[in-house]
């Protein structure tokens, strides 16, 4: 069921846009900080996904403020993959009722057997209304998940992908995803079409959230049909 009051959807805001540049002068390092993404569900649920690096935490918490929300009222703590630019503010979350690093789900030391049948499409419910899910997103890393919003303010489904999709950019020059690191490139590229007929909206890992258009979709599944034949 839709709703056409925004206030009744629920509310993807990007709290901090993600960036990945090479170091000046140096050809070896490079800069690299995750896109950090608030959502808050209808039925109340409150969701953090990418939690930045560990030196983020009071610009974190100072994100939060602006949206009226502590530490402490975040519920769920979803990180698309366990790199460090993308976990090292978990810490800051101990209230939370569930942590996600990639497919792996916690809470303090118990550890739960979520995402785990083997099934590549399986969902984990977020919210009590199952408009907020999370699913397997492989390629980057095998155990990458993406967050997929049904029913956003936004007027269609948002996925919030991690590095399955590096920036907006990477749909053109697919040499940007992969040089950011594949551990399997032809799963990735299955991926990446997937998720993009799948969303109107994607959030990548490391830039700008971006609609999805037609010509997108259409290059993405054209390179997922040539990935399959070599």
């Amino acid at each position: 069921m839709a709703y056409s009051d925004p206030a009744q959807r629920n509310q993807v805001t990007v709290l901090r846009d993600g960036y990945s540049r090479q170091e000046d002068g140096d050809e070896s390092a490079m800069r690299a900080n995750c896109t950090c993404t608030l959502v808050r569900c209808r039925d109340g649920t409150n969701i953090i996904v990418d939690t930045m690096t560990a030196w983020d935490g009071e610009h974190l918490r100072s994100l939060l403020v602006q949206q009226g929300l502590g530490v402490d009222d975040i519920h769920v703590v979803v990180c698309s993959h366990g790199h460090s630019d993308h976990i090292g503010c978990n810490y800051l979350f101990q209230k939370a009722r569930m942590h996600l690093v990639g497919a792996c789900a916690s809470h303090h030391d118990l550890y739960m057997d979520h995402l785990a049948s083997g099934n590549p499409d399986e969902q984990l419910a977020l919210d009590s209304n199952a408009e907020v899910v999370v699913r397997r997103s492989p390629g980057h890393t095998l155990s990458c998940v993406s967050v997929i919003v049904d029913n956003s303010q936004l007027g269609g489904r948002v996925g919030i992908t991690g590095d399955l999709f590096e920036r907006r950019e990477d749909i053109d020059d697919e040499n940007i995803w992969m040089e950011a690191g594949s551990e399997n490139e032809k799963v990735q590229r299955e991926e990446r079409s997937k998720i993009a007929h799948l969303c109107e909206f994607i959030v990548p890992g490391h830039g700008p959230m971006f609609p999805v258009t037609s010509s997108m979709r259409c290059k993405l599944k054209e390179d997922a049909a040539y990935s399959s034949t070599i």
